[in-house]
């Protein structure tokens, strides 16, 4: 099995690298934070007309995908930019609305491939009672048991580690569908979750590990940069050792969705468990490494920093992914 990126996928990358380079994401989740989503949907529009959200919905709907290692390519992207929003919950919409197959579900699908719908999805079973950024979606999916209702409403916004991730319990609304294809259909959501979550965290862990690089070849003790002790060096490669290891878990991951691997859960468990132990634990080397600075909420850092925890234990903590690799 080919774990490499080809061409193509490396130049897609590239290119979601250099537009979010310039589009100063700092801002935009500073004002997500505060509530303010405007900064945030323009960058979702320019993010939709690079075709990010089009890979989690098939072509028939409008769509390019579903194209599951393309997906964690860009959500790596989307990771090492720090981007607002319920990102991972739309794509994971997007694969349930497919996969109940109701007409009024695909409705949404085309939408989300254009980036004109913005959806959050609750699954209490997987990831609490929460949905995340329910305000700000034009939709919020709730499955609780065999049965997926579109939400009227949300509770308030309940305190989070990360102040841009925006949680609140959603409340009332329709059934949309019931039955056995809304357990299936919800199980292979949550799974798409996982891997653009596990994505994100690597490219958080690879942004946090670069910007921690630069900053000790820049800091000085002693009449030398601190990059150069041994101790610190050691814990740079710690960390950069645990990301590699986790974007072939990744990829591997991906493959085996597409594939629809009967170990595809499995591999997705170890991908998110690797990938979101290694982004928390670069989270937490940049704070020891940028000492006292690494604190402050004026630094753009913070917000890196603030998210990794977050991240790993979305979709899946670390305890529920090790289970269901012992499990399989």
């Amino acid at each position: 099995m080919r774990f490499l990126l080809d061409d193509e996928q490396r130049e897609f990358a590239r290119s979601l690298d250099g537009m979010l380079t310039a589009a100063d994401t700092p801002t935009a989740v500073r004002a997500w934070a505060a509530g303010d989503t405007a900064p945030g949907r323009a960058l979702w529009a320019r993010l939709a007309e690079a075709g990010v959200f089009a890979l989690a919905v098939p072509e028939r709907h409008d769509g390019l995908g579903p194209l599951p290692l393309e997906l964690a390519v860009a959500f790596t992207e989307l990771g090492r930019h720090a981007v607002p929003g319920p990102l991972v919950e739309t794509v994971a919409a997007a694969a349930l609305l497919d996969r109940l197959g109701s007409t009024e579900g695909a409705a949404w699908l085309p939408q989300i491939a254009s980036g004109k719908a913005v959806l959050s999805l609750c699954v209490p079973a997987v990831g609490g009672p929460n949905a995340l950024d329910a305000e700000a979606a034009d939709a919020v999916l709730v499955v609780e048991g065999d049965t997926v209702r579109l939400a009227e409403t949300a509770g308030p916004v309940q305190p989070s580690a990360d102040p841009a991730r925006r949680l609140a319990r959603p409340l009332g609304g329709a059934v949309l569908a019931r039955g056995s294809a809304v357990t299936a259909a919800a199980a292979y959501a949550a799974e798409v979750a996982a891997l653009a979550t596990a994505a994100q965290s690597l490219g958080l862990g690879r942004a946090l590990l670069d910007r921690t690089v630069e900053y000790v070849g820049q800091r000085t003790q002693f009449g030398v940069p601190i990059g150069s002790f041994q101790a610190v060096k050691h814990r740079l490669a710690d960390t950069l050792i645990a990301l590699e290891f986790a974007q072939p878990l990744l990829h591997s991951a991906a493959l085996a969705l597409a594939e629809g691997a009967d170990h595809g859960s499995a591999e997705v468990a170890a991908a998110k468990v690797t990938a979101g132990e290694a982004g928390y634990a670069a989270a937490r080397t940049a704070l020891q490494l940028h000492g006292a600075v690494g604190y402050t909420e004026e630094l753009d850092l913070a917000l890196w920093i603030r998210k990794a925890r977050p991240l790993r234990d979305a979709w899946g903590t670390p305890a529920a992914c090790r289970a269901r690799v012992l499990m399989s």
